[in-house]
């Protein structure tokens, strides 16, 4: 993301300009922009035309409109935004107050206005324009006659490519068809890692499957890439790293990112601290729980108490409509900083991420344990099951 300007007035009010460079940027606009937000922008609108006989004619033209965001839609796959609202600026071709879709675009400037540009949404600011973060690892996490083809970048997970191709089983008779089906797989599976994985950018590839799988399966790239000769594949080849999954859906890579080697080898990558942390988190709540808290009531009281260490939030609650609600997480998350806490905002389009917005979104290690919160709990427990 490219911060073009940045006028904030000292009440918290003000418009940045941005441009997206990335796929990935647009899901940090998804995570900037709130409902009631402006949003100016570059668009195509369809214009009727009449004429002095009374004929009709329409035409599409690019025009720049500035809309009130009423509704946000986000496609996870395609990372496409659209922002739907009124026009709020009058302009040639729109009506004020019309409804109009703004599809923001890749290379193209808008400019965005909130009433008040809080802590977080900064620093969302800051990580999207930060030159660092870009996708550093790739994965490709498989199993006999499935694959998925995955980037990971600090904030999200994206499945660039499913391999999904049908073996025709092992049978007396019928080797052969078997070898033919699974050449055929790995083949589908090499193409979409040359297609889709930059290895300019890239600094480790992750093959992951359960069994022999992914070594059959780096054989046969390797012998691939001297047939064809393919000086891609040969001069990276210390990038790929083979590694035990338990299967080759996406839901793996938690376990992936957990292997001692694969933290070794990423280990100053966003992804990697995220998903160490939480496993920490767990391993608290059981030898010590009185020192590991998630929901929010409990994590607000041990705030008070200054006794967090690290304060794990998810940005999806961020993302909710209620300003209040997102108020009261935003000051959470600035009062935990004055307290010298370590705040980690995860992403719900990481594994981790998705695990933490199961424990409610938000978590805590402590610096002292606090069993008073234990207790308070049981009791709450225990009030609710005599109602």
């Amino acid at each position: 993301m490219k911060l073009v300007f940045k006028n904030i007035d000292k009440d918290g009010s003000g418009s940045i300009g941005l441009i997206p460079e990335e796929s990935e940027d647009m899901w940090h606009a998804y995570n900037l922009i709130a409902e009631g937000d402006s949003v100016t922008a570059s668009t195509v609108r369809k214009v009727q035309n009449e004429s002095s006989t009374g004929s009709s004619t329409s035409s599409r033209v690019r025009t720049t409109l500035t809309i009130s965001v009423e509704n946000i839609d986000f496609d996870t796959q395609a990372c496409v935004l659209r922002l739907k609202g009124r026009n709020i600026v009058e302009n040639q071709y729109v009506k004020m107050g019309a409804y109009h879709t703004l599809d923001l675009e890749l290379n193209r400037k808008f400019t965005l206005r909130k009433v008040l540009w809080d802590s977080v949404a900064l620093e969302r600011v800051d990580m999207a324009c930060d030159p660092a973060s870009s996708a550093d690892v790739a994965a490709v996490v498989m199993q006999e006659g499935l694959a998925h083809v995955c980037l990971i970048t600090p904030s999200m997970t994206l499945v660039r490519s499913k391999i999904d191709i049908t073996i025709p089983r092992k049978r007396k008779g019928f080797v052969q068809q078997h070898e033919k089906g699974l050449m055929k797989f790995y083949e589908a599976v090499m193409q979409g890692i040359l297609r889709h994985i930059d290895f300019s950018v890239v600094k480790c590839i992750i093959v992951a499957s359960p069994g022999f799988v992914k070594d059959q399966f780096f054989d046969y790239m390797m012998q691939q890439a001297i047939k064809t000769d393919n000086k891609l594949l040969m001069e990276n080849k210390s990038k790929f790293l083979l590694v035990k999954a338990s299967s080759g859906f996406k839901h793996s890579l938690k376990e992936v990112l957990q292997e001692p080697s694969v933290i070794a080898k990423i280990s100053d990558t966003k992804a990697a601290s995220e998903v160490k942390l939480l496993e920490s988190f767990y391993t608290m709540l059981q030898l010590e729980p009185a020192k590991a808290f998630y929901g929010k009531k409990d994590v607000l009281r041990a705030n008070e108490a200054l006794a967090i260490e690290t304060l794990m939030i998810s940005d999806k609650l961020f993302r909710c409509q209620d300003i209040l609600k997102r108020k009261e997480y935003v000051g959470l998350v600035d009062s935990a900083r004055e307290n010298g806490a370590d705040v980690r905002i995860f992403s719900s389009m990481h594994v981790s991420g998705e695990q933490l917005d199961q424990l409610t979104g938000v978590a805590a290690i402590l610096r002292f344990p606090m069993p008073e919160l234990e207790d308070s709990d049981v009791e709450g427990n225990s009030d609710s099951d005599s109602d």
